[in-house]
């Protein structure tokens, strides 16, 4: 049985059953539970805090973990980086009070920093020849300049609302951060072969993201243009049509490149066009 430390609640939280959901992993709605079994994969899912999940894969407590990338680098635990996993990006940044000019970081020095991630901070600002008063805050940070209990903040920042509501600005991204799998180094044999049907699920549902599986029917004196225009995994299928100079073309389209690509099959005579999303796919 493979045991997965997962946060609580949160944005990771709700990503990461997604991820279980979209890898038919099927789990217990009883969030109240430390501990969920699942009803089809050996894995269990240990509750905890954020940042808790790093010792807690350290030790063997959990042989996995899913934990953002800041809780990771700031806990500093003795364990490994199994798969980037995409999700829930943000970036750790300085803040400071929005109408205060800012000529560089020489600004911060002597300044009192409000923070959850003293560690990543105290890091960057001795390799930078920086000295600050580092004060910790668990829990709402961005509030601490406006309240006169420091000069400016480090914390998360995702599309930047809080800091704009909080009349601060962002000057400096220290790092970017996004969903991680980390795993306990001394795994069982067992659990890794666990883990490797694990990844394989996960990988599936990963390459499948943003890409769309299009049919169209093509005029078969179009079709190496029409070829040569697709940017599919691999040769698109053709398969021929009852209409003698006809043929059905099937292949997978990215979805940053889709309209663009449509119109070029439109131009070039590509006709009942349809598109379907995929659920997972295995290269």
């Amino acid at each position: 049985m493979l045991r997965i430390a997962v946060q609580a609640k949160g944005r990771l939280f709700e990503e990461t059953m997604a991820l279980f959901e979209e890898s038919d992993i099927k789990l217990s709605s009883h969030k109240r539970s430390l501990l969920v079994q699942s009803t089809n994969f050996p894995v269990e899912v240990l509750y905890l805090r954020d940042d808790d999940i790093p010792q807690a894969v350290a030790t063997g407590v959990a042989d996995l973990g899913i934990v953002g990338e800041n809780e990771y680098v700031e806990k500093n635990e003795d364990a490994e980086i199994v798969k980037r996993l995409g999700f829930s990006k943000c970036r750790l940044s300085l803040a400071i009070p929005k109408d205060i000019e800012y000529p560089g970081l020489s600004w911060f020095n002597g300044k009192k920093i409000a923070t959850s991630y003293p560690v990543i901070l105290e890091k960057f600002m001795k390799a930078n020849g920086v000295e600050t008063e580092i004060h910790v805050i668990n829990g709402s940070v961005e509030v601490a300049p406006g309240i006169g209990l420091a000069d400016a903040i480090f914390d998360i920042v995702s599309s930047g609302s809080t800091l704009v509501s909080n009349r601060l600005k962002e000057v400096e991204v220290i790092m970017k951060s996004e969903a991680l799998l980390i795993g306990y180094k001394k795994m069982s044999s067992e659990n890794k072969e666990i883990l490797e049907e694990l990844l394989f699920r996960m990988d599936a549902v990963k390459t499948a993201e943003d890409k769309k599986y299009v049919l169209m029917n093509a005029p078969k004196d179009k079709l190496k243009e029409i070829i040569e225009v697709l940017p599919g995994m691999k040769s698109p299928t053709v398969m021929p049509l009852a209409q003698e100079d006809w043929c059905s073309v099937h292949t997978v389209l990215d979805e940053k490149s889709f309209w663009e690509i449509i119109g070029k099959l439109k131009s070039l005579g590509a006709e009942g066009i349809l598109v379907l999303p995929i659920e997972k796919m295995i290269l």
